[in-house]
């Protein structure tokens, strides 16, 4: 299945149309935070007062909810900076088609810190698809910038010699 996904003309076909409709998804909700001046104080203090519980009462993820406490809440100015913009860009990696694997990892690390937050709403779906992209690789990417940004940056910064073809 991975080398379908990683070699396969049709296959780049389909995870374009899908990077490119997630990718609206999250444009548009990063969009939304950096023009409505967007803060995650309300959310994190949520995170704080009513932990995620299981069926017994006690919290899941002590470490989450402390890291959040103590490191994250009184960040929150840079915190919610970094998700309205983080959310933005995400999704304009995923339209372009730009450093896909790099957006794609970015947003399923988002996806996973809103469900350790509580917050189920669309992140399983997201993640089941972010999968999909993420083992991929470039070949999500390649009807898109990456076909011609991914083999720059093997020669420019990585010293590779590469040739790239369709």
């Amino acid at each position: 299945m991975v080398k379908f996904l990683r070699n396969n003309k049709y296959a780049s076909i389909v995870l374009a149309i899908i990077r490119i409709y997630f990718g609206f998804e999250w444009a548009i909700s990063g969009w939304g935070k950096v023009t409505s001046g967007f803060s995650a104080q309300g959310m994190l203090m949520g995170v704080v007062k009513n932990p995620v519980k299981g069926p017994e009462g006690n919290v899941l993820y002590p470490w989450f909810n402390s890291m959040v406490q103590h490191v994250i809440l009184p960040n929150n100015g840079a915190i919610s900076f970094m998700v309205s913009w983080g959310e933005l860009l995400v999704g304009l990696g995923l339209i372009f088609g730009c450093l896909t694997t790099a957006a794609t990892f970015f947003g399923m690390m988002m996806n996973f810190s809103y469900l350790l937050a509580g917050a189920v709403s669309v992140n399983p779906e997201y993640i089941f698809f972010e999968m999909f992209i993420i083992f991929a690789g470039f070949n999500a990417g390649k009807i898109g910038l990456d076909y011609w940004v991914i083999p720059w940056i093997r020669e420019h910064v990585f010293k590779q010699k590469t040739k790239s073809s369709f």
